[in-house]
């Protein structure tokens, strides 16, 4: 199971419990198709970068929570006809993705040891810059 994070922004003009029917649909879609929350942050009302759908303001929620790689194909499908979900974006946990980085450097590698390249330029002999034909000919016809 993967870690998520699911930033979704509601119509700002919805009553309170309008508002927790639409999140508690979009909560639903994430356990349905097998995740887990693990924690929700609700941001409130913000004013928005740009009208919607002639709203100007929207309730952000940020929820966290794991699931398989192929159910948030299946949950963006349905969060995009929940009604007043305006805004909706699921991202990796990059948290997540740096422990699992990090680890991975820091294992030994099994592959060859790379060769040392500037031993071998060292011991190669330095080869005569080519002069270009053009100028060789200038030279001659002065």
């Amino acid at each position: 199971m993967n870690k998520y994070e699911l930033a979704v922004a509601v119509n700002g003009q919805l009553e309170a419990d309008a508002k927790n029917a639409v999140l508690e649909k979009v909560r639903g879609l994430i356990t349905r198709f097998g995740g887990t929350i693990t924690s929700e942050d609700d941001w409130g009302r913000k004013r928005f970068a740009y009208e919607v759908h002639k709203v100007k303001e929207g309730y952000y929620v940020f929820i966290k929570f794991q699931a398989g790689p192929e159910a948030i194909a299946e949950i963006e499908n349905r969060i995009r006809i929940v009604e007043n979900v305006y805004r909706y974006l699921i991202v990796s946990d990059e948290k997540e993705l740096s422990v699992k980085h990090e680890e991975e450097k820091s294992e030994p590698s099994t592959e060859s040891p790379e060769r040392d390249f500037t031993a071998e330029k060292a011991s190669a002999p330095a080869e005569a810059p080519v002069a270009d034909e053009s100028t060789e000919e200038a030279a001659t016809e002065a």
